[in-house]
């Protein structure tokens, strides 16, 4: 009976190492379980900042993608609008040449009519010298006929 408890003994201290051992895997196994959580949670967080990043990028491209389309839009009326103008500043030119064209008509036309008026106050000085000597002359005629009839009146 001594022998069946010893042997008994022996299963059982056997058992123990072996459950031991067992325990022992399962903690090894338990403790690489929890690095590789803990090592998974890590890459959790940093995946989450990853996303949360590019989240904000997006945010920002959108953003920059509507300012784009606002600036779009704007420069196509700025466009326009320089179109328009210089469309404008054309006829202006037109206008400002067409404007120079009668301008320098008028001018020669005023010098045409500057000489008239030059040559006609010349023969009316003409004139009024011919004048003043024939006047001058009448006035001598008259004087002298005026003797002649005073000296016919006397005889």
């Amino acid at each position: 009976r001594l022998a069946a408890l010893r042997a008994e003994a022996d299963n059982a201290v056997a058992r123990a190492d072996e459950a031991e051992a067992k325990n022992k895997k399962y903690e090894q196994l338990l403790l690489e379980k929890e690095q590789e959580i803990t090592s998974l949670q890590h890459k959790i967080s940093v995946l989450d900042a990853d996303l949360e990043k590019t989240e904000a990028k997006l945010a920002d491209l959108k953003s920059a993608q509507e300012d784009g389309e606002q600036s779009k839009t704007v420069n196509e009326g700025l466009q326009r609008k320089i179109q328009l103008l210089e469309e404008e500043l054309d006829a202006a030119d037109k206008n400002l040449k067409e404007a120079m064209d009668k301008l320098r008509q008028v001018d020669v036309k005023a010098e045409h009519f500057e000489r008239q008026v030059t040559r006609l106050e010349q023969e009316r000085d003409q004139w009024e010298k011919k004048y003043e000597e024939a006047n001058e002359k009448y006035r001598e005629s008259k004087r002298e006929l005026d003797e002649l009839v005073t000296s016919m009146e006397g005889l």
